[in-house]
């Protein structure tokens, strides 16, 4: 049977499908404190190769039994974690529909495994794991360890490491009065990721020119 081509999308970042996270928590400890809302947003590619912000899965979570919940978190981000008002579902229905909805993009741009992509990745990256390992989910769409730091990106194009200083100098409009939203810091940082790789296109840093079969078979010693 004939190797299937690559998708434009599958081919960018080595079959790798980049989704952005946003977690907001009830502490720092990703094992002990309550994750309490998380949004995924899913991206998009044009014949052109330019990247942009699809739709995005977005979930207030209920603290999981025996969750730590530390004050100065929820005086920082403003949740009460228990508001009947936030609409919260339990931890394992929010991390189920997402890696759901994950793989189902993940599917359609031709791509084999999804990686974060996070301002500050390390932190949403860990919550996330931690959740999928405690709802004892196998089947999961992300790589578990790779990850793509937007403050590392925004550093080096933008010269900027703060998420709303980076989405302003890079011309996208961003909201104090609604940060520390997961939704709305996830879609500011899936518009900033698309900005910086777009920008890298636009500059002439991809595609990579194609090496000739010499070379490559050179490379490959």
């Amino acid at each position: 049977m004939a190797e299937q081509e690559q998708t434009l999308f599958a081919k960018r970042f080595r079959g790798f499908f980049p989704v952005v996270i946003d977690v907001e928590t009830a502490g720092f400890n990703k094992d002990t404190d309550a994750l309490l809302e998380i949004a995924v947003s899913m991206l998009k590619m044009d014949d052109q190769g330019l990247l942009s912000l699809d739709h995005t899965v977005h979930f207030h979570v209920a603290p999981f039994e025996g969750a730590n919940i530390e004050q100065s978190a929820i005086d920082f981000n403003g949740i009460d974690p228990f508001s009947a008002l936030r609409g919260a579902v339990d931890e394992e229905e929010a991390i189920k529909e997402i890696c759901k909805a994950v793989r189902k993009a993940q599917k359609a741009a031709g791509c084999q495994r999804s990686v974060v992509v996070a301002h500050n990745a390390a932190f949403d990256h860990g919550f996330l794991n931690a959740a999928i390992e405690r709802c004892k989910i196998k089947r999961t769409p992300f790589h578990p360890f790779v990850s793509f730091d937007t403050t590392s990106l925004a550093g080096l194009a933008l010269g900027q490491t703060v998420l709303a200083k980076a989405c302003r100098t890079a011309g996208i409009e961003f909201d104090n009065s609604q940060a520390h939203s997961a939704l709305y810091d996830t879609e500011r940082t899936a518009e900033l990721f698309c900005h910086i790789v777009n920008k890298w296109q636009a500059l002439g840093g991809w595609p990579l020119p194609e090496m000739s079969e010499e070379e490559d078979d050179e490379s490959a010693q």
